[in-house]
C-alpha cells in the first residue's frame, strides 16, 4: 500500500471530515495530517488512522471533553487556539488515545495558562508539571523541551495522582480478566 507523508485540509472549513475522503486516508497509510482553522468539535471519524504520527488541530471548536480515537503511533500533536479549559479531563483523553506522544503543543487554551492569555507564572508552572507527570514520554510541551530536572519536579508534586490513575487501572485490567 501506498504511504503518503502529509495531507492538509486546513482552511476548508470543515465541521467535519467527508467519509470518501477518510477512506482515502486510511488507503494511503497518511503519516501527518493537518485539519487546522477548520470547524471540528468531534474527531471519533479519525478512528483507523493508525500510522499518523502527527496530527495538527489548531484554531479548531475542540473542548476539553474531545474524545479521541485510539492512534498507537502518535508522536506530535497540536492543539492550539481551541476551547480546552479543563485540563484534567483533556489530559486524560490524550493519555488514553496516545501512548506514544512526545510532542504536544495546546498553546493559546484556557487549560494551558501563559503570559499571554492572562496566566500567572505561577499557574504556567503548575500545568507543565502536570502535563509532564501524565505524559511520561513527553520530551517537550508547547514550545519548550523538557529537562530531566523539570520531569523530576513533575513527578515530586504529581505523585500520587499517578499512583492512583496506575492503581486505577490495574483494577480495571484485573477485572476485565476476572469478568472473560
Amino acid at each position: 500500500m501506498a504511504t503518503r507523508d502529509r495531507v492538509s485540509l486546513a482552511y476548508k472549513g470543515l465541521k467535519e471530515i467527508p467519509r470518501e475522503f477518510l477512506r482515502r486516508l486510511k488507503e494511503i497509510q497518511v503519516v501527518e495530517l493537518d485539519l487546522s482553522h477548520n470547524e471540528l468539535s468531534d474527531l471519533r471519524s479519525i478512528n483507523g488512522l493508525n500510522s499518523l504520527r502527527t496530527l495538527v488541530l489548531d484554531c479548531n471548536m475542540l473542548e476539553s471533553n474531545v474524545v479521541f480515537p485510539c492512534l498507537p503511533q502518535l508522536e506530535i500533536l497540536w492543539i492550539n487556539c481551541n476551547a480546552i479549559s479543563n485540563l484534567s479531563i483533556f489530559i486524560e483523553n490524550v493519555v488514553n488515545a496516545f501512548p506514544c506522544l512526545q510532542y504536544l503543543s495546546m498553546m493559546n487554551n484556557r487549560a494551558a495558562p501563559s503570559y499571554f492569555n492572562g496566566g500567572s507564572v505561577e499557574e504556567y508552572n503548575d500545568y507543565r508539571l502536570y502535563v509532564i507527570s501524565q505524559l511520561p514520554k513527553l520530551k517537550a510541551l508547547d514550545d519548550t523541551s523538557i529537562a530531566a530536572e523539570e520531569r523530576e519536579r513533575a513527578g515530586r508534586a504529581y505523585e500520587r495522582i499517578v499512583t492512583r490513575r496506575d492503581s486505577s487501572r490495574q483494577l480495571t485490567t484485573t477485572q476485565t480478566h476476572r469478568t472473560k
